[in-house]
């Protein structure tokens, strides 16, 4: 059977997603992966909102949690202070954003999906990852 591999998001396997684990019969809606996507090398993407009516159907052979790695830029001036009354005590945002590390991703081999509670934050985070499918020869998208 062809071997093929698919990037999932962490956001949607978050919001309508199953876990999954290497062995594991899976049924995912895929699309291809553009270049723009940023699929981790990988040939198609999982797409549960607006891709296809139909589902190719495989059996997980690995799975590669995808990690980035992001500079945080502080900028105070982005952000325009309130008007406030003399004397009140005002919170002002830091104008903090997150930019990807370019070259900077790294894949983590693991035997099963992590829930998405084990999302790490800060730094270096969690976006994905990058299953490899057994799936039979009417998997195409």
């Amino acid at each position: 059977m062809p071997r093929i591999r698919a990037y999932y998001a962490d956001w949607q396997r978050e919001c309508c997603g199953t876990p999954f684990a290497v062995g594991d019969e899976t049924a995912w809606r895929l699309v291809p992966a553009a270049e723009e996507d940023d699929c981790h090398g990988a040939a198609a993407r999982m797409e549960n909102h607006g891709g296809p009516d139909r589902t190719t159907v495989g059996r997980v052979r690995g799975i590669d949690l995808v990690h980035q790695e992001f500079l945080a830029r502080h900028d105070p001036r982005t952000v325009a202070p309130p008007a406030a009354a003399p004397g009140a005590v005002v919170f002002v945002a830091s104008g903090r954003e997150l930019e990807p590390v370019p070259s900077a991703p790294t894949l983590e081999p693991v035997d099963a999906c992590p829930s998405g509670s084990a999302r790490s934050s800060g730094r270096n985070s969690r976006r994905g990852g990058v299953r490899t499918v057994s799936a039979g020869p009417s998997a195409c998208w």
